[in-house]
């Protein structure tokens, strides 16, 4: 399940082609078993979301849920995927409940907990020495998480903290404020067609050139296309980028770019991991798709060769990863692409896991 209709639709493709190559590389059959692949559009509208998650669960019988791009729409299939005894895998979206007291054993994330790669730009900011900093973000529990965690390790003031609609393109007023504020830097979050007209309507005001543009999820591989050299000197964060060297996500870049025609970005490459997770849960169990603990426990052990170098959960089921800052670069091949620039943190769990009950 995924967002494949409005301004979030790119994301959509990039996580359903992502997963879509983890199966072929299973051999198209996760954990040696018949495998069904259903791609179902939760148009970024959680009552959508329930009215598809509920056919996928009492119609279709599926055993797990995977993808999800955004985290109001994990927040409305959350409890009815659970409850039902399917096991749910987000490839992307990382809400601070479900990583805290609403934790569950049928949960599993292969991205990161909303807070962290924020907190990664709010560290920069902070060693960097921005005084004075806009903050931007769409008014959603993704975008509150996200601030949150910039806010975590910047101790600066914060000049103006804005949230706009989910799904906004036009942010005239929100440059207006910046120009009369004049910040020392902005940092937004503001994901994928939205992130788009943020960085156009910034460049076209001239702010690129005058006053820093820090995000997250903003200035990546899924908007780079369509923004170009306007993104040219814009830093940004990631647990995971095109570049990194190990042989898992060497295989993964030239397979994808070979198989579908683009430069995958974070969310396909966590999709991807998705695919691998499930088909390594699966094996770990012969198979036992009804041995719900077993199943759980062959998940929370699993390993495989990660695109991200290694693989290791966390005690509320999100990943411990290594978090880097990217910006806009070029590939041996000349092809542009976010590259990472530098390690900021070294297995970085979330701190929400303090509050999940589990322990194992």
């Amino acid at each position: 399940m995924a967002t494949f209709t409005g301004p979030g639709a790119n994301l959509g493709q990039h996580l359903r082609d992502g997963f879509l190559l983890g199966v072929e590389h299973a051999g198209g059959r996760l954990g040696g078993l018949e495998t069904r692949v259903i791609v179902s559009d939760d148009q970024l509208k959680p009552d959508i979301a329930r009215q598809e998650v509920d056919k996928l669960l009492t119609r279709d019988k599926v055993h797990f849920v995977v993808g999800v791009v955004f985290s109001n729409v994990l927040m409305a299939i959350y409890k009815p995927v659970i409850e039902s005894g399917a096991f749910l895998i987000s490839a992307n979206a990382g809400p601070s409940p479900i990583a805290g007291a609403l934790c569950s054993e049928r949960f599993f994330s292969t991205s990161w907990q909303n807070d962290q790669t924020h907190a990664v730009m709010g560290k920069y900011a902070q060693d960097k020495g921005f005084t004075r900093v806009f903050l931007l973000a769409p008014n959603y529990q993704a975008g509150k998480d996200a601030l949150n965690g910039f806010k975590r390790y910047y101790k600066g003031t914060i000049v103006d903290e804005i949230y706009t609609p989910l799904g906004a393109v036009d942010f005239s007023a929100e440059i207006a404020k910046i120009q009369a504020l004049k910040p020392q830097a902005v940092y937004a979050f503001m994901p994928g067609g939205s992130g788009i007209a943020l960085i156009k309507q910034y460049a076209q005001a001239g702010l690129n050139k005058q006053v820093p543009f820090l995000s997250a999820f903003t200035v990546d591989d899924t908007s780079l296309p369509a923004v170009g050299a306007l993104a040219d000197g814009m830093v940004s964060a990631s647990q995971w980028a095109v570049d990194l060297k190990n042989p898992a996500n060497e295989r993964f870049v030239s397979a994808f770019r070979a198989r579908f025609g683009y430069v995958p970005s974070y969310f396909a490459a966590q999709a991807y991991d998705a695919a691998q997770l499930v088909d390594a849960g699966i094996k770990a169990t012969g198979g036992r798709l009804d041995d719900k603990a077993a199943l759980r426990d062959a998940l929370r052990r699993a390993q495989f060769p990660s695109v991200r170098g290694q693989w290791k959960l966390n005690t509320n089921h999100f990943p411990v990863s290594d978090f880097y800052l990217v910006t806009p670069g070029t590939l041996g091949d000349g092809t542009r692409a976010m590259v990472h620039k530098e390690l900021v943190f070294a297995d970085y769990a979330d701190e929400n896991a303090k509050d999940c009950p589990m322990r194992w």
